[in-house]
């Protein structure tokens, strides 16, 4: 399709991070120190549910080197969280905090003292001498038996422990059912995740040369680390500085609070520089995972493959705080019916209070787990009925127009048809009169190994749901005499590793008319910037390219009045969302979506139960691409991270405590065990809003993999397995049930 021309967007501009960070020059928190800076260990919880009676620091008070332990009654407002302020700094007695109970540990990632020492070791020997008397309470680890009369209550606000419940009643289910020729019925479960981004968690804090608790930390959102910190802390905006430096990774594992606030409360006490760096072990036990979730759904169909009726029930644990899973529970509720336009649905939600892990964001926030589920079901309607599962999605797949299952139709752009299209035109499937066909997949020689291939789709929002508040702010400034110099961009953006930075000058460089090479990027410091919102929901490219858009307009604008510099700020407000209905589900739940398409091919073998993932084929809708190399990068890298959650990384939690907190026991993917092909189909059907039409799609390309691989193991072998991670042990245990691979 025709595109506009332009300076440089849709280049393979080099990364402007990358030579700094190839050549290790570039540094991250745990690279930083400054001249006479404490060190901060942190004493967590010996209890997954329990009052904290008292705390006796006198033994690591008494140790050499020990400067200060803060305790629950030195935060001066006692109290954060993400969505809704419902979990302590520290847990213990003597808290101010509007947050009942601040005197109760609810998992064992609460903590409930900080020891800043002159050294990382003698911090470290000086938590292990803080003696902490419990009065242990009943805890409940099982998200469905905390929902029932009687269970132990972790909030008083949230009987039975549920933190949020979703409805959908869409159409008139006894005439689906009535309409429905055909019934599938699954039950799905979804595990933990663990972020294992490569920087472990860690910062510097100080006073600035203005006053100001400043904090050198790995984040999402600088703004709002900043608002989390000043909050706690009962101090003014302007009193409180964060500042970003390269980021190893996030995936939303930095969205919420880990190490900011302590040392911000340490350094506001203390006035002088304080270090925290976590090991590997504490980065694993010590922030949120992914919602482990299950999902029973049943689903009706014509015999000619028509979708009529849908129930599902989803259940997520949220461990004991919001942290996200109001918001991630939400999504999954939207994409638990899949990319399809099904006319008769009733689907109920849950976010579940436990004294498990806590959980919030991880890319994808809610649809993989639906996806699962609505990928699942489409492929055992598709085996049933005699359908290919390609040309099943063709007949169903959202159209322009669509109404979604919440009633309203979906923003214009809808290119579900054209994705799942392409998808199987590159990969493994031929289209004739009637409809879509799977070649023949040839098997290897060796009677151990079975090949299969499978298909899933899935959408995603890109932005702030439901009507949560949603914004960007960008300040261009047009430097030079009688043409244009210089060009500063002002965008708070987080650079966690995706090259959004970079993304960013070019659309500025673009929006101005100037060679690339011009423009220059201010970001992630709070004192030099204005709110861009997080590094998450897919939404930077889009969010950032809209504000940086409108400045660089209103800047041009000043210059040819000839005013020099012209500096300009806008803030992009993209059209409102509305929240979920409490009894029927409507809603406008976003303004902008992502598309995708997979097929996969595996090999399976039947005697160890490995499962060898050999090519992906990734169709995904951006819009309009900003940098080639970088939308290739996010697909490839979102496929390796989901081919871990899919069939290696099997997090175990044993009454709320994680038994595997180590890269040795807890298995990621590496350079050995991913895939032989990942082909990247990129398709630019531009999004009538986004900036030059480009779309986010960060997270889409995570979403459909786990149900591809699940189909391709059901096509290898004819076994369905709903349960992930497809560990060896899990698909041997299913094959023998099955009577196959017995030697």
């Amino acid at each position: 399709m025709s595109k506009d021309k332009t300076v440089v967007i849709g280049q393979n501009i080099k990364r402007i991070d990358a030579l700094g960070k190839v050549t290790g020059e570039t540094p991250y928190p745990g690279d930083i120190n400054l001249d006479g800076q404490l060190w901060m260990k942190l004493r967590f919880s010996d209890r997954a549910h329990a009052r904290v009676v008292s705390i006796d620091n006198h033994a690591a008070e008494a140790l050499p080197g020990v400067v200060r332990i803060f305790t629950a009654k030195d935060v001066p407002q006692n109290e954060y969280g993400l969505v809704t302020k419902d979990q302590p700094v520290l847990c213990g007695p003597g808290s101010n905090s509007q947050v009942p109970g601040a005197d109760i540990v609810r998992c064992y990632m609460d903590c409930v003292a900080v020891v800043v020492a002159e050294t990382e070791a003698i911090a470290a020997e000086a938590v292990k001498l803080i003696d902490v008397i419990y009065e242990d309470l009943p805890p409940v680890f099982d998200p469905e038996a905390a929902m029932q009369e009687g269970a132990p209550q972790l909030h008083t606000n949230h009987p039975q422990n549920i933190l949020c419940h979703y409805r959908i009643r869409k159409g008139d289910m006894a005439a689906g059912w009535a309409q429905a020729e055909v019934v599938v019925e699954g039950e799905y479960h979804t595990g933990y995740q663990e972020h294992a981004y490569l920087q472990p968690e860690a910062g510097l804090g100080y006073i600035d040369e203005q006053g100001r608790v400043t904090v050198i930390v790995a984040g999402q959102w600088v703004h709002e680390d900043q608002e989390q910190i000043y909050h706690a802390l009962g101090l003014q905006p302007e009193q409180v500085r964060v500042i970003y430096p390269a980021i190893g990774g996030a995936f939303g594992g930095r969205e919420d609070m880990s190490v900011q606030i302590v040392l911000a409360l340490a350094v506001h006490y203390l006035r002088r520089p304080v270090k925290i760096q976590w090991s590997r072990e504490e980065s694993i036990l010590y922030h949120h995972k992914r919602h482990p979730v299950t999902i029973r759904a049943k689903w009706g169909a014509t015999r000619d493959g028509k979708v009529v009726a849908v129930e599902a029930t989803a259940i997520g644990d949220a461990g004991p705080y919001n942290y996200t899973t109001t918001k991630v529970m939400g999504n999954c509720n939207l994409t638990v019916t899949g990319p399809y336009e099904i006319p008769n649905i009733h689907l109920d939600t849950y976010g579940v209070l436990t004294n498990n892990i806590p959980t919030g964001a991880f890319r994808g926030f809610g649809a993989p787990q639906g996806a699962l589920a609505a990928e699942g079901q489409m492929n055992k309607l598709a085996e049933v009925l005699g359908i290919d599962p390609v040309e099943l999605r063709a007949r169903n797949v959202f159209q322009e127009g669509s109404i979604l299952s919440v009633g309203t139709p979906l923003p214009k752009g809808v290119s579900m048809p054209e994705v799942v299209e392409a998808c199987a035109r590159e990969s493994f499937w031929e289209q004739n009169e009637n409809g879509w066909k799977s070649r023949p997949t040839e098997q290897p020689r060796n009677p151990a190994l079975r090949r299969g291939i499978g298909f899933a789709a899935g959408f995603k929002n890109i932005g702030y749901s439901f009507g949560f508040p949603e914004q960007s702010w960008a300040t261009v400034e047009l430097h030079g005499k009688t043409e244009i110099e210089q060009v500063i961009v002002r965008q708070a953006g987080a650079e966690v590793g995706q090259g959004s930075h970079t993304a960013f000058s070019q659309m500025t460089a673009d929006a101005v008319g100037v060679p690339f090479e011009k423009v220059k990027l201010i970001g992630h410091d709070t004192a030099e910037t204005l709110t861009s919102g997080s590094a998450s929901a897919s939404r930077l490219t889009f969010m950032a390219g809209n504000a940086i858009r409108g400045a660089a307009a209103k800047a041009l604008a000043m210059w040819a009045n000839e005013e020099r510099p012209a500096i300009a700020t806008y803030q992009y407000r993209p059209p409102p969302t509305t929240p979920y209905d409490p009894e029927t589900g409507r809603s406008e739940p976003n303004f902008a979506y992502g598309y995708v398409a997979q097929a996969v091919e595996v090999e399976v073998d039947i005697e160890t139960g490995h499962i060898h993932l050999l090519r992906v084929i990734s169709a995904n809708d951006v819009g309009q691409v900003v940098n080639p190399l970088l939308v290739q990068g996010q697909i490839e890298g979102a496929v390796v991270q989901a081919q871990g959650y899919a069939v290696m990384e099997n997090l175990i939690s044993v009454e709320g405590k994680i038994r595997n907190p180590y890269l040795s026991t807890y298995l990621i993917p590496t350079i050995l065990d991913v895939p032989t092909t990942v082909k990247s189909v990129i398709l630019e059907y531009a999004d009538p809003i986004g900036p030059w039409g480009a779309r986010g799609m960060a997270e889409m390309p995570f979403l459909p993999l786990a149900p591809a691989i699940a189909a391709a193991v059901h096509d290898a072998t004819g076994v369905w397995i709903d349960q992930i991670p497809l560990t060896p042990e899990r698909v041997v245990a299913a094959l023998r049930q099955q009577g196959i691979g017995v030697l």
